[in-house]
């Protein structure tokens, strides 16, 4: 891989994400109907607070639902330690920091920690293979929102259902 590729070369522009003050069910919801393995976790000030995994949110999902329906997103991301990269890094940095970390995702963030992308293992994997040269850019995929206009469930695609 060219040593002089960046991150936003590789990075998906616009990821679904959600507000870290978001149930985990409403966390759950967005995963399961957009296909994303990664959530990244955005804070009322726009600055990127984590990332939730898939496995993560099903492990937590799976307590009683008495009390699952107060818990936020806030109470899985709240103590850790954010690794973020920018779009201007290199993608062997980003792999460096991903390895290192034991990280299968990484938040891109501008200088001032907004979410401006993501970057998974996926992302490396396609580039290696030359399926895809770079994601499309944020003016051909506008940014994605948690609310309205999430896509039906990947199950409810294939038979050619559609929510509303």
């Amino acid at each position: 891989m060219d040593e002089r590729l960046s991150v936003g070369a590789l990075m998906d522009e616009a990821p679904y994400s959600i507000s870290d003050d978001e149930t985990l069910l409403m966390a759950w919801e967005v995963v399961e109907r957009s296909g994303q393995r990664h959530l990244p976790v955005v804070r009322q000030d726009g600055c990127c607070a984590g990332v939730l995994d898939r496995a993560e949110l099903a492990v937590a999902c799976a307590a009683a639902a008495t009390t699952l329906s107060p818990r936020t997103v806030h109470d899985l991301v709240h103590a850790r330690r954010t690794v973020q990269v920018h779009p201007e890094d290199s993608v062997l940095r980003a792999a460096a920091v991903m390895t290192e970390e034991q990280l299968d995702a990484l938040p891109v963030t501008d200088p001032h920690g907004r979410l401006v992308g993501l970057l998974t293992a996926r992302d490396y994997v396609v580039a290696v293979a030359g399926l895809r040269r770079r994601a499309k850019s944020a003016s051909q995929h506008p940014a994605r929102a948690t609310l309205p206009g999430l896509p039906p469930r990947r199950a409810e695609r294939e038979r050619g259902i559609v929510i509303p």
